[in-house]
């Protein structure tokens, strides 16, 4: 019998404010309601033990719900130390049976310590954000027996896939066809400078926009920032990325040469010291370094505090660094700016990618047994499930093939 955990760390008045958060995220969340209101009917997750380690906010309370009516046992972690709202937390363990290990603002000890309850309440699914307890499980032999688990960020995976044998299936719902193209493109895109400029209140038009990596998620950035009629420099180690960049219109060049020329920096490469000291020491005064990656590595920090004679907070969300001449201006202690410095992604957004981890435990506790070792990706029928469902809430029809067309497509094969 796995230990229980407790929920002691909350403050259960925050609770009736937690849930009309939850409410109102949940009224824009129609496809995951959907999947809910099936999962009560149907229970296919009764008694499976379930770990999340998510940023806590009330997009992530409605997944947790949905989990619940499934009839699983849900534990919840936060991804994030300030990405967490204590009153969605103590909502979650008030009213909707959840065990939640999280407090915003929570100490590194804290947070490793958060992750190491879930890990001892040995789950059977786990539900990542960056793999950090699909790691720890995996440190501690944990990981062996476990029905499997999933990933939602490319930095995850990334770091799933350098662990030697993990012992449990992982599905990769980063790389589902609609976690690409809604979370990280629509959901970064806007989420990203819905932090900046609430940090901030810069206005972006005639600004020069230096964008760090053009991945899913950069494309988001550099989309939307062009929307905001700013100039857009891409840097890229990719070829091919960078091609697609400089076809699609962008400025693109090595990230030493775009220090000179960019108002403000975001990092979203999902690598360390994206960038450091010798950026640093080209930069314009008043420069704004944000970034949007997962961990807070892509902006060399230690760099940043040793070539500044002193640092003083100008906005809640801004250390100022003093260079001399110039001055840096870091947001949100240079972690994910879209989720400490803002809400995160839209409940639209939000919706699609934890309907996508709602369907992939189910999947995990009916194909028990079945799946190797290993990153998966997401089977084609639940990704096309998904916007199924999204295209339904929208009262939007499509074309089917006729039976002729078909028969055609499947002469090809």
């Amino acid at each position: 019998m796995a230990p229980a955990l407790r929920s002691d760390i909350l403050d259960p008045r925050l609770a009736p404010s937690g849930e009309a958060r939850i409410d109102w995220a949940d009224g824009f969340m129609p496809v995951l309601r959907t999947i809910r209101e099936r999962f009560a009917r149907e229970r296919p997750l009764e008694g499976v033990r379930v770990a999340a380690c998510l940023h806590v906010t009330a997009e992530t309370a409605n997944l947790v719900r949905t989990l619940i009516a499934g009839g699983a046992e849900t534990a919840l972690c936060a991804a994030n130390p300030l990405s967490t709202h204590d009153d969605v937390a103590a909502a979650l363990c008030e009213h909707h049976g959840a065990v939640v290990q999280a407090r915003h603002g929570e100490s590194p000890d804290d947070y490793a310590r958060h992750i190491g309850a879930l890990v001892k309440s040995e789950p059977q699914i786990s539900v990542d954000d960056g793999a950090d307890l699909i790691s720890t499980l995996h440190a501690a032999g944990k990981d062996a027996g476990m029905l499997g688990g999933m990933e939602e960020t490319t930095t995850g995976l990334v770091r799933l896939r350098g662990l030697d044998a993990l012992a449990c299936p992982v599905l990769a719902v980063n790389e589902a066809l609609t976690e690409r193209t809604i979370n990280d493109r629509f959901g970064t895109g806007q989420s990203a400078f819905d932090g900046i400029l609430r940090a901030t209140n810069l206005l972006l038009a005639g600004r020069t926009v230096v964008v760090l990596g053009y991945g899913w998620t950069g494309k988001g950035i550099a989309l939307r920032a062009r929307g905001a009629g700013a100039e857009v420099l891409v840097c890229e180690v990719d070829p091919l990325r960078a091609l697609e960049a400089r076809m699609e219109g962008f400025g693109v060049m090595p990230a030493l040469e775009a220090a000179e020329r960019g108002d403000v920096f975001i990092t979203v490469t999902g690598g360390r010291r994206v960038l450091g000291a010798p950026h640093f020491a080209r930069m314009k005064d008043g420069a704004v370094l944000a970034n949007a990656g997962h961990f807070d590595v892509e902006i060399d920090l230690d760099a940043l505090r040793e070539a500044a004679r002193g640092v003083r907070d100008v906005l809640p969300l801004v250390e100022q660094y003093d260079l001399g001449e110039r001055r840096l201006n870091l947001l949100a202690r240079g972690r994910v700016v879209n989720l400490a410095a803002a809400e995160g992604h839209p409940a639209e957004v939000m919706d699609m990618s934890f309907a996508l981890q709602a369907l992939c435990v189910e999947h995990l506790v009916r194909s028990s047994g079945s799946l190797a070792p290993g990153v998966h990706a997401v089977p084609d029928e639940i990704d096309h499930e998904v916007a199924r469902l999204k295209l339904a809430s929208l009262d939007v029809e499509i074309d089917v093939l006729t039976d002729e067309q078909r028969a055609y497509l499947g002469v090809w094969r």
